[in-house]
């Protein structure tokens, strides 16, 4: 099964949260033990994931009695295999895509060998191509409450 870490996971909700409620474009300034409490993750681990998100130019620190962390751009700008590659790594469904060396015991005799770039590639633009605004954008509504919204327009 191709899983992403819970790191990642988090990484997008910490992310999503950051964007809320914010009066600033990009989200307002909210402190690592705030985001915390928001989102249900320890605080130990939001340090951990706001310290790398800022590492990759995600989000940045501000420092001082107002300080806190803030999105460097909007939800709608950050592709989410962006947070992938700075959370996890490399996008790679094997050890040998992108002409990977040496990672692989049985690379001098495997039938697939470098057939698995496609597959890497298309799986790469599709998370290209979702945002973490389309994550954390608006939740849908029940079918009833749509339909009762509607009526009500």
């Amino acid at each position: 099964m191709l899983r992403l870490s819970k790191l990642t996971d988090y990484a997008v909700v910490v992310m999503a949260r950051l964007a809320r409620d914010g009066a600033l474009p990009h989200g307002q300034v909210q402190t690592a033990p705030g985001l915390a409490l928001a989102t249900g993750i320890a605080e130990p681990t939001v340090a951990k994931v706001l310290k790398i998100l800022g590492q990759a130019g995600l989000v940045e620190g501000l420092r001082g009695a107002r300080g806190g962390y803030r999105l460097t751009r909007p939800l709608a700008a950050v592709p989410l295999s962006e947070v992938i590659v700075a959370i996890d790594g490399p996008i790679a469904l094997t050890a040998c895509v992108d002409g990977g060396q040496g990672q692989c015991e049985a690379q001098g005799i495997c039938a697939v060998r470098g057939r698995w770039d496609p597959v890497n590639d298309a799986i790469r633009r599709a998370l290209s191509d979702i945002t973490l605004a389309d994550l954390a954008g608006p939740t849908r509504c029940a079918p009833a409450t749509h339909f009762a919204q509607l009526v009500a327009e």
